[in-house]
């Protein structure tokens, strides 16, 4: 993966098997494609929050399965992480110009869970946020170390540390809202 920069028009359509020209034809940028792309990643993450939140009362729970949810849909979809680790952690040259911001939405619904979590004391959008992106790193982080992990520390490691991950995670979650 090339990421924004890296990635021509041209490799693009290529890699897609089609013209240049076609895909300019439907999208009119590498910018608008890039949107299209976003977009349907936030709004399959917010279908995934929608339906944890009408199955899950407790938001405590919700916030844990989503978030190990995210982790499997990660891990299963290594390039849709790189792509949103990429949009939410390097995208200095873009966000001065954006005109949507597709993420939004799913960084909202999980302040607002985030926020439903009873605490002694009520906690602010920004430290909600900052939380989610403390869960969200973890996760990135993990997925996208992934190759490197294995080769460092072997596949037989890794594959335990795959398994275990998620309950570390759940921990790392339950043991913030615990001590408040």
């Amino acid at each position: 993966m090339k990421g924004f920069y890296g990635a021509s028009i041209a490799d693009i359509a290529d890699d897609l098997g089609l013209t240049k020209q076609a895909l300019l034809h439907h999208f009119g940028s590498k910018e608008k494609l890039y949107g299209e792309i976003l977009k349907g990643i936030a709004e399959s993450i917010i279908c995934d929050i929608i339906r944890i939140r009408t199955r899950v009362e407790d938001p405590l729970a919700q916030l844990e399965a989503l978030m190990t949810g995210l982790l499997e849909r990660q891990l299963s979809h290594s390039d849709e992480a790189q792509i949103l680790m990429r949009e939410l952690l390097d995208n200095r040259a873009r966000a001065e110009q954006a005109g949507n911001w597709y993420l939004k939405p799913f960084l909202d619904s999980l302040i607002a869970i985030v926020r439903s979590i009873p605490l002694k004391e009520d906690l602010t959008e920004a430290r909600a946020l900052a939380l989610v992106y403390q869960f969200l790193g973890s996760i990135n982080y993990f997925v996208v170390s992934e190759p490197t992990l294995t080769q460092m520390f072997g596949k037989e490691v890794h594959t335990v540390m795959r398994q275990e991950y998620p309950r570390q995670l759940r921990l790392l979650i339950r043991s913030r809202f615990e001590r408040g």
